[in-house]
């Protein structure tokens, strides 16, 4: 495979083949990450269970203690006082039947996590087929379909995430920006271990940790060594 000049430095800076404490990877992901844009840092978890399996999934929310970087756009689907309430709590877009005709005529997806009250699921429901794909579609175990719209839209501009098992038992998820410096980023990432740890599945057997991973987004991997965590 032929690399990029910027990449190929980069893989001559550290070993590939080995496991590098957090901190350590940290450190060699920062010094790679050498993008004239402030790159997003991710962490990469591969775990030993089945994702097809209903009782062996891994799926959670968490708020980052220093956010991700990046101010998410929020579209709260409510009425009366709950839109209020959202429209306080520094929602971008606040709206019922309208914002969905708006989504369903005019192909308009300019937010990044739709936030609805329960009563609504139903509205909402009728482009759940446009939603769906794009990662869009409100539910209660990711804590966007809430009667407390004024905390689920605090959170999302705090910084919470999502994480769950892809099809390939991976998890992907951003931890931070370069521009947060080591420790930030180190504090992130023990965090969201943290609770990929304590959402192992009862049904869960062997291994759990297969593999963990930390990369910038224009930078090569680093391997990091799970049995400390």
């Amino acid at each position: 495979m032929k690399y990029g000049k910027k990449y190929a430095e980069s893989l001559k800076t550290y070993d590939r083949s080995k496991q590098y404490d957090p901190g350590e990877a940290v450190g060699i992901v920062l010094e790679n990450a050498k993008a004239k844009f402030d790159e997003t840092i991710e962490l990469h978890v591969k775990l030993g269970i089945d994702p097809r399996q209903a009782d062996q999934q891994v799926r959670g929310v968490l708020v980052l203690p220093n956010g991700t970087g990046k101010t998410k756009k929020v579209l709260v689907i409510a009425k009366g006082e709950r839109a209020d309430m959202a429209q306080a709590a520094g929602a971008d877009y606040v709206g019922a039947e309208e914002m969905i005709q708006k989504i369903q005529t005019e192909n308009w997806f300019d937010f990044d996590v739709m936030i609805t009250t329960p009563d609504m699921m139903g509205v909402v429901g009728r482009i759940g087929r446009l939603l769906g794909p794009k990662g869009l579609m409100p539910n209660p175990k990711s804590g966007t379909v809430t009667m407390d719209v004024a905390r689920a839209v605090a959170e999302v501009k705090a910084g919470k995430v999502e994480y769950r098992l892809d099809k390939t038992a991976i998890i992907h998820c951003p931890i931070g920006k370069k521009s947060f410096g080591k420790d930030k980023i180190i504090e992130n990432f023990t965090a969201l271990m943290d609770a990929i740890i304590k959402a192992k599945p009862a049904a869960a057997k062997g291994q759990y940790l297969k593999s963990v991973s930390l990369t910038s987004t224009m930078g090569p991997g680093v391997k990091v060594n799970y049995s400390r965590l």
